[in-house]
């Protein structure tokens, strides 16, 4: 992850203390939430590392709860998520772990509801910026800074190509592109960070490639 210029490394506007226990740790929620798409009945944190050990002082549970309730890192409802959560019947389970992870600002996240779930490992770097590193046990390592796209398709030839014929007949630029796969030819997950938003027309155009099972445009900016 680079940083564009000195306000990424002072952080966003935000509720503090911290840029990288607290706006950070709201990102990682907020992440989880995007892609969960909806409030979720259940939030299962864990915090590893430095988060584990300041997290209350430092406010990162308060901030994690906040991202997933969708609340930006400057929203004033950051310090009583817990409370907005808990009436908006939210289920949340904040556990600390003592497994050494790559690095001290590691946060786990499981979203559930009755119909499905989302797990996300996601990574504070300083500064407010943060990198994903795992969403559903695909391994990635984005940082949702651009507009990205997330297409779970079947592992087969000619997918990345058929995804990019789409991109490139609507002028789109791509930034980044990273796949990740369980098995090969079980289920993978592109990702995908374009230069400008894509269109709901472009997503269904993909959505309709043979052997892609969903697609979703996720930015936090």
């Amino acid at each position: 992850m680079k940083y564009k210029s000195v306000f990424d490394i002072i952080g966003p506007i935000m509720v503090g203390p911290s840029s990288s226990h607290t706006a950070g740790a709201a990102r990682i929620g907020r992440v989880a939430r995007k892609l969960f798409g909806k409030e979720p009945k259940r939030a299962k944190i864990t915090f590893y590392g430095s988060f584990a050990k300041t997290y209350q002082g430092h406010g990162s549970d308060v901030a994690t709860v906040a991202g997933i309730l969708d609340f930006d890192t400057s929203d004033l409802r950051l310090k009583n998520s817990l409370l907005i959560a808990e009436k908006a019947g939210m289920e949340v389970d904040l556990t600390t772990s003592e497994v050494l992870t790559e690095h001290p600002n590691t946060a786990r996240i499981k979203l559930s509801d009755d119909q499905e779930s989302i797990e996300v490992v996601g990574v504070s770097i300083g500064g407010g910026k943060i990198e994903v590193l795992e969403i559903n046990g695909f391994t990635l390592q984005l940082g949702f800074d651009s507009p990205t796209m997330l297409v779970l398709h079947e592992d087969r030839f000619g997918m990345i190509a058929a995804v990019a014929k789409i991109l490139t007949q609507h002028k789109i630029n791509v930034g980044l592109m990273e796949v990740s796969r369980h098995d090969r030819g079980a289920r993978a997950l592109m990702a995908i960070e374009t230069d400008a938003p894509v269109s709901a027309e472009v997503l269904e155009e993909i959505r309709q490639i043979p052997y892609v099972f969903d697609v979703s445009l996720l930015s936090l900016n």
